[in-house]
């Protein structure tokens, strides 16, 4: 007998019957099995492996929409699978990580596509709860200034005395950051006056914040680098029973296993030379900056009591032997500042770079290190950075793409992205000519050459904060 299959007839009204051999019930099972695999695959009709070859190629910048699709494609978009097939494809892409403060109280990322010149806000960082030490902290507060990298310490926490909930609304300020294994990382910082021992990490395949492993102590504005693939935490300052007290010590997070580990703290050996134990006590040695360079950790460090900063040079950190050693004269002692003792810098392409802002920002230079002779050399000038005189960090510096980046603020308020070709269109050294009038025209048609806009946006009230570079 053959099968039975009825349904109303929405038009009539009527109950129609059908009478369907046995043979037609085994197709249309067929039929519909085979469409129930096409709807369970990404793409009917397509293996999943060519699917994910499709996607490997669609740039990054459509995935949140992407995502969208289905239940299917996100969780192919997500996955650990599809970024993997793309640094095979040579498709991963490179884009710029900027962190901004707003209204004082706020602490924002967005990420830049330079190829696009497109911008996306990441999600707001978790909210961070502490048991309530104002009273007791803000005393601490009082007791010890510091200059972080990107925030005058000193400036905000004068500014929080006269707020009542400053200190609950400015979460995380303080806080390093860095990038490893593809993702960004937000490390300690303040809540509620007490430095944190939390780690932060935003995977940029989930758009998604997570806690990791914190650290071994609570630090707020210390210093970090990246090598062999993995995140180094200098310095900083701590909440002692005396108030707040600078840290001498470091350790490192591998991301693979998700441990950290102590490494031997720096010696500050500089600060151990002074005449006398009233200069001991009165100045304090900070870490003023990180960069890996020459598979080794650069830390410079300068003696500190506000508002007087002394630089002593500063330590590098050799993986290979564990230990500190002194930092090469002409390497510390010619270290550009950029505010009050902080110094900022970046390795592009195996050459560590530095902006010198001089005595104003309007004849700020680009500095490279040479370490054969052990000396900064000037290969760039009239930056065009505008003197932020009250902003706390006027510009910063990246490495993208392969070349230098300066991200500052414009006239209008908006962020914007320059790139430096310092590689290609600038000699450092002093270019010979028949005349003093060509040498001239030949440095202002370099200098001209040498600077291009690839992105900006609208800042507003904005300040910058710090920056990070992810390929994935």
């Amino acid at each position: 007998m053959g099968g039975i299959l009825s349904f109303n007839g929405s038009r009539c009204g009527a109950r129609d019957t059908y009478e369907i051999a046995p043979g037609e019930i085994c197709k249309r099972q067929k039929v519909s099995s085979s469409l129930f695999e096409d709807d369970m695959r990404l793409i009917p009709s397509l293996p999943d492996e060519i699917s994910f070859q499709i996607l490997a190629r669609v740039p990054r910048i459509y995935y949140l929409k992407v995502k969208s699709v289905s239940r299917a494609w996100r969780n192919a978009i997500t996955s650990a699978e599809l970024f993997s097939l793309r640094k095979e494809l040579g498709t991963s892409e490179e884009w710029l990580y900027v962190l901004t403060k707003v209204d004082e109280d706020k602490l924002l990322w967005h990420a830049l596509d330079p190829l696009s010149r497109r911008w996306q806000r990441l999600p707001p960082m978790p909210m961070v709860s502490f048991e309530d030490e104002s009273r007791k902290g803000l005393g601490s507060l009082r007791m010890w200034n510091v200059m972080g990298s990107s925030i005058r310490i000193a400036d905000v926490i004068r500014g929080w005395l006269g707020r009542k909930d400053g200190l609950d609304r400015m979460a995380f300020c303080g806080c390093a950051v860095g990038a490893v294994n593809g993702c960004l990382y937000v490390i300690g910082g303040f809540s509620r006056a007490s430095a944190l021992t939390s780690v932060w990490r935003y995977d940029p395949a989930l758009n998604a914040w997570s806690e990791v492993s914190p650290m071994s102590i609570g630090r707020a504005y210390c210093k970090t680098g990246i090598l062999n693939n993995k995140l180094y935490v200098v310095g900083g300052v701590t909440r002692g029973r005396g108030g707040l007290t600078p840290l001498q010590s470091a350790e490192v997070y591998d991301p693979l296993t998700g441990l950290w580990s102590q490494i031997p703290s720096m010696p500050f050996a500089k600060a151990q030379m002074l005449p006398t134990a009233f200069l001991a006590d009165l100045l304090k040695p900070i870490a003023t900056g990180m960069t890996s360079y020459r598979g080794r950790l650069l830390v410079p460090q300068s003696l500190y009591c506000w508002p007087f900063f002394v630089d002593v040079g500063g330590e590098v950190y050799d993986p290979e032997i564990d230990s500190w050693v002194e930092m090469p004269p002409g390497m510390g002692e010619g270290w550009p500042a950029r505010q009050a003792g902080t110094k900022l810098s970046v390795t592009v392409e195996g050459e560590l770079y530095s902006l010198d802002p001089s005595s104003s920002l309007d004849s700020a230079k680009i500095k490279v290190y040479d370490h054969q002779d052990d000396a900064w050399k000037v290969i760039a000038e009239e930056v065009p950075i505008r003197d932020f005189a009250d902003s706390e960090s006027p510009y910063l510096l990246a490495s993208l793409l392969g070349k230098l980046h300066v991200i500052t603020r414009d006239a209008n308020n908006n962020i914007s992205v320059m790139q430096a070709d310092v590689q290609n269109n600038v000699n450092p050294f002093p270019m010979v000519s028949s005349s003093l009038a060509e040498d001239s025209v030949l440095k202002l048609e370099s200098e001209r050459n040498l600077w291009k806009v690839i992105a900006t946006k609208n800042a507003g009230s904005a300040e910058l904060v710090s920056c990070q570079a992810l390929d994935i």
